[in-house]
């Protein structure tokens, strides 16, 4: 039979099982996986070539055979060039850095060690799924990464089960397949971004892959059997931590990837990400240079973000005009200046986050946290004629609006401190708008900025000049810490501001950043309302005050 088969051109199914076993003496596996292999084999034999099972088994059994079972890479040790490697390939993240060389550090010592689970947190652009990369090459291990994003079955990551049409392994057994080695760095990209629905919840199966203590032996359902992922390096990434599930965020360690400052961006610009742009297009370093106040300009421009990625587009927008030129023959000279970017890039677009002059009473510089990183916002009052009624605009959420009306009624509540009349908030309508009212905006953090601007209205005195503020207001007239400082001050060092009032609590969170951020900043730390409204008014009167008399 199998000579006649292999005559007919066909494959001889005996000789199939044949390799199948050669190749299974060859594999590092423990005597239980050993005995399924040959249990699941004998199987094979048993079965007729032509009925629909056959081939699924045969699939099942090379799936077994193509895992690496107890193979992994050895792990580089050399420490100062692992660094070395991290720096080369991105600029700044230093948290990310000290934690990798820390981890290489233990595994050099121990030699064996659970891997961490990594979650990089951060707005878009900053370079957490390119670190993957890095973090692989600098410890000599293989890399796979997968897109969570949209992810709603998590037969995606469990697998199916055999009796299916169509089964398969999931996506962590299919991608450990690919590596070859049960150790290679695995990056989860959009963890935040998997999706729930009626088929099942991808994120609750997630939990046993990334939980230290029971990925040891991860079930996959297509599989059949426990498989070892504990040796294996999870590096996930999120732009919003709110929407990942606890128990998941719990398992796992955050890094914060927070955004650039002007200064980084430029050097990332120069060092990176030209030379990439120029490399792409098909031009050579000399045909064009661009010099730090030119990529200064463009970053503070044309760019609105903590990431890098918009920058990119900007350079890559200068490197097609050169490549035009050089393609047409048209003399152009390769040292650009700002003028010369201002025709290729058109007008800068972005100066509005700048501080503006504050000379009317009720205007207050917040700072405020978004998903791409920090932003100024201003915050704006007026008095009219009226009843007493608050009014309040600019697309702002619940707890916005809520801080607001929190506001209010401290003034209200403690109006001889401020020497404020009770006629005045019977008299005067007040409306508080934030501009940019397309952007919907909520959160805690632009409380003191409220009360600030109510009082400045109330009282018609002045805020001092390139002032901004945040942190959270109670109706006992103390101040909260809020989230994001760090994002919230490189917002701050974008628009020009001088000085900075957050809570008391938020002073751990500043003495976490680097000093050359901080430099020409000055912070004020309060836990009182009356402090902050001591720091931010001047005695300086506004020319319309006797308007309101």
């Amino acid at each position: 039979m199998k000579t006649i088969q292999e005559e007919l051109g066909g494959v001889s199914h005996d000789s199939e099982i044949d390799d199948m076993k050669k190749r299974a003496l060859k594999k590092k596996w423990d005597d239980n996986i050993k005995q399924h292999f040959e249990k699941e084999i004998a199987k094979l034999q048993r079965m007729n070539p032509q009925v629909a099972e056959y081939s699924v088994q045969r699939n099942y059994l090379d799936l077994l055979l193509d895992l690496p079972w107890n193979s992994y890479s050895k792990d580089k040790f050399d420490l100062i060039k692992a660094r070395k490697i991290l720096d080369r390939d991105h600029f700044g993240l230093d948290d990310v850095k000290k934690r990798i060389i820390e981890y290489l550090a233990v595994l050099k010592i121990r030699n064996d060690m659970k891997s961490p689970i990594l979650c990089l947190h951060g707005p878009p652009g900053v370079g957490k799924t390119s670190l993957g990369k890095s973090i692989a090459e600098a410890i000599g291990r293989k890399y796979v990464r997968i897109s969570l994003g949209g992810l709603r079955d998590e037969a995606e990551i469990r697998g199916h089960r055999k009796t299916y049409i169509g089964a398969m392994p999931g996506r962590i057994i299919q991608n450990i397949k690919k590596a070859d080695k049960s150790n290679p760095v695995f990056v989860l990209d959009e963890i935040d971004k998997i999706a729930h629905s009626n088929i099942g919840d991808p994120s609750s199966a997630m939990l046993e892959v990334l939980d230290p203590e029971q990925n040891k032996e991860f079930y996959d359902n297509y599989l059949e059997l426990g498989y070892d992922l504990s040796k294996v390096m999870f590096i996930a990434t999120s732009n919003n931590l709110s929407s990942i599930q606890p128990a998941l965020l719990d398992r796992m360690e955050v890094i914060n990837v927070s955004g650039y400052t002007t200064e980084e961006k430029v050097q990332i610009g120069k060092k990176f990400l030209l030379p990439k742009q120029l490399n792409e297009h098909g031009l050579k370093r000399k045909d064009l240079k661009i010099t730090n106040a030119v990529m200064e300009k463009i970053t503070e421009g044309y760019t609105r973000e903590s990431g890098v990625r918009g920058l990119e587009k900007q350079i890559a927008k200068l490197v097609r005009n050169c490549a035009k030129n050089i393609a047409t023959n048209i003399k152009y000279n390769p040292n650009i200046s700002i003028e010369e970017m201002n025709k290729i890039l058109g007008n800068p677009k972005l100066e509005r986050d700048k501080y503006e002059n504050n000379d009317i009473a009720g205007v207050v510089t917040g700072l405020a946290w978004t998903s791409v990183g920090g932003d100024i916002l201003f915050i704006e009052s007026i008095l009219s004629k009226g009843k007493g009624k608050l009014s309040i605009t600019g697309n702002l959420g619940k707890v916005m609006s809520e801080s607001a009306k929190i506001a209010l009624e401290y003034i209200k509540s403690n109006a001889n401190k401020f020497g404020l009349s009770s006629d005045m908030f019977e008299n005067y309508n007040v409306h508080i708008h934030v501009p940019e009212g397309a952007t919907p905006k909520d959160g805690p953090s632009a409380g003191i900025a409220m009360l600030t601007s109510l009082v400045s209205l109330y009282t018609q005195k002045k805020i001092k000049s390139k002032i901004a503020m945040t942190g959270e207001i109670t109706l006992r007239g103390k101040v909260l810490p809020v989230g994001g400082i760090k994002e919230k001050i490189l917002a701050a060092k974008r628009a020009k501001i001088k000085e900075i009032i957050l809570s008391k609590q938020n002073e751990r969170d500043v003495n976490e950043i680097k000093n050359e951020y901080l430099k020409g900043l000055k912070f004020h730390y309060v836990s009182e309302m009356s402090d902050v409204i001591d720091i931010a008014l001047t005695n300086q009167k506004v020319k319309n005050y006797k308007t309101l008399q």
